[in-house]
């Protein structure tokens, strides 16, 4: 079961329409909470909330916050419209206005959508990948629109991520949509199929990037991993008629030998999950014995049987990225520890609005 504690709002230390960051005293300590308002309503200064206690409790990394169950003080009302309910039949279901349904202003154009028409649908495995891809797609064009989906692999609540709104406060993306469970996009989806359609439709971009948000989940084994989403997308995005474009988890820092290179996730979901072809953008790297590293795990799980690889340099989205100042990292470690990683990312970016 959950760990349920009552704390004390010292104060709000950060707030917008979807996202709450609070000052807490708990159990004699001052910690930090996070309230999503469609969820629980706006909390106040001085009000006294129930928390989910759990991730704390556990020392996790990513996912160690405190998170607002509800207020001690007050009701709150569902005054948001639609019907389709989100995290269904939890205690924190939530009700919102999926693009699909009959009362949306797009349920026509959903309803009578064919094809993606071949737009580039860059796929990524981390949410790290997010702006880095965007920096490798802008440092071939600026003016080129993105939409982003959020899947439900990762956190559900879009607010969660800091990245997105730094994104949207820079103006780096058309619109976002999220899929499934996820909630909080500028458009709500009930599958990936249907965000696919949604953001393409509706909010008219030149490219797509989708995968999931913080907090991915790895247990060790092949198939027990979130990342097992990327295979699944690669075959929605093919099947309606788009161009699936996979960012690969590369790394060379990571400790893992399992991570090294090319991740087993990405092996597994090349190999065994994706059905449908894709591209596969490998970085151009200098180190001959990286470059070695790389092309042997290509080689060896016959990778270009199914999909397609391609070379392409992601230095220029990585000076791009430099440029604007985001302070960028993945599971902890900085754009130079882990230049490779976000290189990938890059170089995904700049393949993808080449094709425009």
């Amino acid at each position: 079961m959950i760990r349920i504690r009552k704390a004390l709002v010292i104060d709000v230390l950060e707030e917008s329409e979807n996202y709450q960051e609070l000052l807490v005293k708990i159990e004699g300590k001052t910690e930090k909470a996070i309230n999503y308002p469609p969820l629980t309503g706006f909390i106040e200064k001085g009000e006294r909330v129930y928390l989910n206690t759990t991730a704390v409790s556990l020392g996790l990394g990513t996912g160690g916050y405190h998170f607002v169950l509800a207020s001690a003080n007050m009701e709150k009302d569902a005054l948001s419209p639609g019907h389709i309910m989100k995290m269904r039949y939890s205690p924190q279901q939530i009700k919102v206005l999926a693009v699909e349904e009959e009362s949306s202003p797009y349920h026509e154009e959903i309803n009578k959508f064919s094809s993606l028409n071949n737009i580039p649908v860059v796929i990524t495995f981390l949410h790290s990948m997010l702006i880095p891809a965007l920096a490798g797609i802008r440092s071939v064009n600026e003016k080129l629109e993105v939409s982003y989906i959020m899947t439900d692999g990762g956190a559900l609540p879009l607010a969660f991520s800091k990245n997105v709104r730094l994104l949207e406060k820079a103006k780096w993306l058309k619109g976002t949509v999220t899929a499934g469970h996820a909630f909080g996009g500028h458009l709500e989806a009930v599958n990936v199929y249907s965000a696919l359609a949604a953001a393409f439709t509706v909010q008219k971009p030149q490219i797509i990037i989708i995968g999931m948000g913080p907090g991915n989940v790895g247990t060790g084994t092949q198939l027990g991993t979130t990342a097992v989403e990327v295979g699944q997308i690669i075959n929605a995005a093919a099947s309606l008629g788009g161009r699936p474009i996979v960012i690969p988890r590369i790394s060379f820092q990571d400790k893992r030998s399992r991570h090294q290179g090319l991740s087993h996730h990405v092996l597994t979901v090349l190999n065994k999950i994706a059905l449908a072809s894709s591209t596969v953008v490998i970085p151009i790297l200098e180190e001959a014995e990286k470059k070695d590293f790389l092309k042997k795990q290509i080689d060896e799980n016959k990778l270009t049987l199914k999909h397609t690889v391609v070379y392409e340099s992601g230095q220029k989205g990585l000076d791009y990225l430099k440029e604007t100042g985001f302070d960028v990292t993945t599971m902890g470690r900085s754009l130079i520890a882990e230049r490779e990683f976000f290189l990938t990312a890059c170089a995904a970016g700049t393949y993808a609005a080449k094709l425009i």
